[in-house]
């Protein structure tokens, strides 16, 4: 099913990209648009520009650009319909969809692996009332000291102990039941018999960043093993791409000034117990680039938990490496080491929340993280450690942060400066390059103004007379004109809503370049010039068909009729 056309122009229509983008990343005003850092690569100076007339972004450092849909894909990681869910759902829409020709799937259900996960999910939470062993779940929430509110919040449930009680809701739905055998929630055996794979567990249900369910952890509740037990890998969930309880904290706070990554959901679920409700997991893994994108997009600081043993030490290490080539100015990433044999969960209960907090407050900075590990493992050998240090440093793509460092590792190998150090050392870093500018200057060819004053511009073309002679000029890149002309002819369309109508489209890249070309035409002028860039079109076609019929030996009555007028008009032009 397909998302109408008319929706998603009334969608950026009442979508002000500025607003939008100000929520994210802090926006100044500069003349009539917006500008900052860019968000999508480490730069000192503001190049990324956000336009309210056009309603699109452009960085003029690394390139990335588009509409307020583009903006949601890129910053927040999800597709293109994920992208539309999301920007519909701020503003209240419902997206409509269009049914397709093809037969769904799912035989008319519209059963997809998100309604399922769904429906389990709220199963699960109905056992948790229901069911007739329910006063042990409860009676182990009460011990782990977990209220209703924060039950309900996560939405955690109980997996009854059996082979099918999720199957036995869909035992007449074998289309269900496969879905569910996809989507992890039922296990396939040597003989093709189909069974639960929670059984006998607290259940907690993994969102994606929309508040969908995606997975399922599982806390057995006697001596069974293992101990925890998460989805697999499927369709919709990519263990190294979700953080668990990053939905709910997004529910708490929209822009949170930090957020403190654990590695398991129950030490999320017991720190929001105790009200330090901005924390998420890792779903046992270490953690990946995606995830830490994920963190520093939520914030600007990044509180990374581990246990004081050498497996958390290094497991912190390893988290200092994904996070390196990650950062961008102003992100603060700091490492907190629990006493051995606690782990979050047991620590706040232990001691509170203030003085959690006051550990968080506590935890090592980033630089002092990094050179304590290296002094740990080099001890008096400074030319490993400079050389690891320099392996390191290279990564980190923030020239400020990356020249910070230099400076520190420098001062604790007793050298003058960063400078000092590379001619003693004899080694180098390179220092990450600034990007390209990718903006185009000057007035251009004629067509190429047209199309830019009309893409800036898409008022220009309402109203105006067809322009047949342009089919038939023999031009490169002509006919993207006459197709803008017919576009902004009979509808008003602002920029951003012209450009989403070429995504995917072989011309979309020239197009959003031609968006944020300075044409160095005056905003009086506009309408005038685009004419002027017409008539020479048109003239150019006149041209074009003179030198066309005066070169062939014979000639049509209605050839030599044409060539008559052409010659007039030439003279004309003459």
């Amino acid at each position: 099913m397909a998302i109408p056309r008319d929706f998603i122009n009334e969608l950026i229509a009442r979508t002000d990209i500025v607003e939008l983008i100000d929520r994210k990343v802090p926006l100044k005003k500069a003349g009539k648009n917006y500008s900052a850092c860019c968000p999508f690569h480490s730069e000192k100076s503001p190049s990324f520009t956000v336009s309210r007339d056009k309603q699109f972004y452009h960085c003029f450092g690394c390139g990335a650009h588009g509409n307020a849909i583009d903006f949601v894909m890129e910053y927040d990681r999800l597709d293109f319909i994920d992208a539309i869910e999301d920007l519909a759902g701020q503003l209240g829409l419902e997206v409509p969809r269009e049914q397709g020709t093809g037969k769904r799937h799912d035989d008319g259900l519209s059963r997809d692996l998100y309604q399922l996960m769904e429906e389990a999910s709220l199963y699960f939470q109905n056992q948790l009332r229901q069911h007739q062993d329910k006063q042990k779940v409860i009676d182990y929430l009460a011990y782990r000291g977990l209220s209703d509110d924060v039950v309900e919040h996560f939405g955690i449930g109980f997996a009854p102990d059996g082979w099918d009680g999720l199957l036995g809701r869909y035992r007449q739905n074998q289309d269900a039941q496969d879905k569910l055998l996809t989507a992890g929630m039922l296990i396939s055996n040597d003989s093709g018999k189909r069974y639960d794979r929670f059984r006998d567990r607290l259940m907690f249900p993994i969102r994606d960043r929309r508040g969908r369910v995606i997975g399922f952890g599982g806390r057995v509740l006697g001596d069974g093993t293992p101990k925890y037990l998460n989805s697999p890998e499927t369709p919709i969930f990519h263990k190294g791409n979700e953080l668990y309880g990053l939905y709910e904290l997004k529910q708490r706070h929209r822009d949170p000034d930090k957020v403190l990554i654990v590695e398991g959901y129950m030490d999320v679920v017991a720190l929001a117990q105790f009200g330090v409700d901005y924390a998420v997991a890792s779903l046992g893994t270490s953690t990946t680039a995606e995830q830490f994108q994920l963190l520093l997009r939520s914030a600007k600081e990044v509180v990374c938990c581990y246990d004081g043993d050498r497996a958390g030490t290094e497991a912190a290490w390893r988290a200092l490496e994904t996070a390196l080539p990650l950062l961008k100015p102003g992100d603060q990433v700091r490492f907190m080491f629990l006493p051995q044999a606690e782990d979050p969960d047991s620590m706040v209960r232990k001691i509170g929340k203030d003085a959690f907090e006051t550990l968080m407050v506590s935890a090592i900075a980033l630089p002092e993280f990094l050179f304590d590990t290296l002094a740990t493992k080099y001890g008096t050998d400074k030319g490993n450690l400079a050389k690891q240090a320099f392996i390191l440093i290279e990564k980190i793509q923030d020239t400020v942060l990356q020249n910070l460092l230099l400076e520190n590792l420098a001062h604790k190998l007793g050298m003058n400066s960063s400078e000092d150090m590379k001619k003693k050392l004899g080694f180098s870093v390179k220092q990450a390059k600034p990007m390209a500018n990718k903006g185009l200057k000057g007035r251009g060819t004629p067509l190429r103004l047209a199309i830019a004053l009309l893409v800036q511009h898409p008022k220009l073309g309402m109203g105006l007379p067809p322009q047949p002679a342009l089919a038939h000029l023999q031009m490169p890149g002509i006919e993207l004109l006459p197709l803008l002309l017919e576009m902004t002819r009979e509808q008003t369309l602002n920029s951003a809503q012209l450009l989403e109508q070429f995504r995917e489209h072989p011309y979309s890249g020239t197009l959003h370049k031609l968006a944020q070309w300075d044409h160095q035409v005056a905003d009086e002028n506009l309408l005038e010039k685009f004419k002027q860039t017409l008539v020479w079109l048109n003239n150019q076609y006149i041209e074009q068909r003179y030198q066309e019929l005066s070169l062939k030996q014979t000639h049509t009555k209605e050839e030599k009729m044409q060539l008559s007028k052409l010659i007039s008009v030439m003279k004309g032009l003459n």
